[in-house]
């Protein structure tokens, strides 16, 4: 992974936009949006990022390296080896906000992923992130153990579920959902898959979903990385032999004989 994603809050702060013409009324609009403060460099003590918006690239590279040399973050237009940061192309469903980066190599291929992503993602994804987000002492009251509030909110938001995300009425389902006698089981659930491919474009449909939602992953030593790292970050990864977890989701992943 060449980047690591974030989001970065500026509601309130100052980001220092150094240019001229429809480039840089682009970034500054783009830094309005997100509720930031367009300035210039004079200001780029109070500033922690800036984009630098100019046709002329050694005016743009010296732009740069000065406000790298005052701390700041930079991102330079259509310069992605000057960028400490690059702007994906996004999809807006207040609060949801998807992605789609390249990390410079072509911002058209990023806009038209984006534009089939919009295709099929739901307005009302957004009302269902707030609802959850509005209910969220609820279900830490429901479900006071982490683990098995995971669990019963990944049952509710897989595919089919009741609050699954591309079905436009799931977020008029969350009152219910919360109401429901739907204790989390507490107890293991292993799945094991023997791979023949270290390709992870050849997982099933169920297997990518499983290791997204699994706790732990137990597996061969040949298992490859680009299989592996299709699991959450934070799930506890373990060669085998190693003796499955007493609770929660674990799948199992030998090779194929």
């Amino acid at each position: 992974m060449h980047s690591l994603p974030l989001f970065h809050r500026i509601a309130g702060c100052r980001v220092v936009v150094v240019g001229d013409g429809d480039m840089a009324e682009a970034k500054k609009r783009l830094v309005d949006r997100a509720g930031g403060i367009p300035c210039g460099e004079t200001e780029a003590h109070h500033a922690a990022l800036a984009f630098v918006a100019m046709e002329d690239e050694r005016r743009a590279e010296a732009a740069a390296l000065r406000l790298k040399r005052a701390g700041l973050l930079v991102n330079v237009a259509d310069r992605p080896d000057l960028c400490d940061f690059t702007l994906p192309s996004v999809l807006d469903r207040e609060p949801v906000l998807v992605a789609v980066s390249t990390g410079g190599a072509s911002a058209g291929l990023a806009k038209h992923l984006r534009l089939r992503l919009e295709a099929f993602l739901p307005q009302s994804l957004g009302a269902l992130a707030s609802k959850l987000s509005e209910a969220r002492e609820r279900m830490r009251e429901k479900w006071s153990d982490a683990g098995d509030r995971r669990k019963a909110i990944d049952k509710a938001l897989c595919e089919g579920g009741q609050l699954d995300p591309l079905d436009p009425a799931s977020n008029t389902r969350v009152e219910a959902w919360l109401e429901q006698d739907q204790s989390a089981d507490s107890g293991p659930t292993i799945h094991e898959f023997h791979l023949a491919s270290d390709d992870p474009d050849d997982l099933t449909i169920r297997q990518a979903r499983l290791l997204g939602i699994a706790d732990a992953i137990l597996h061969d030593p040949a298992i490859s990385e680009a299989v592996l790292i299709r699991a959450r970050a934070d799930a506890a990864r373990h060669e085998l032999p190693h003796r499955p977890p007493t609770a929660g989701v674990t799948v199992i992943l030998r090779r194929a004989d």
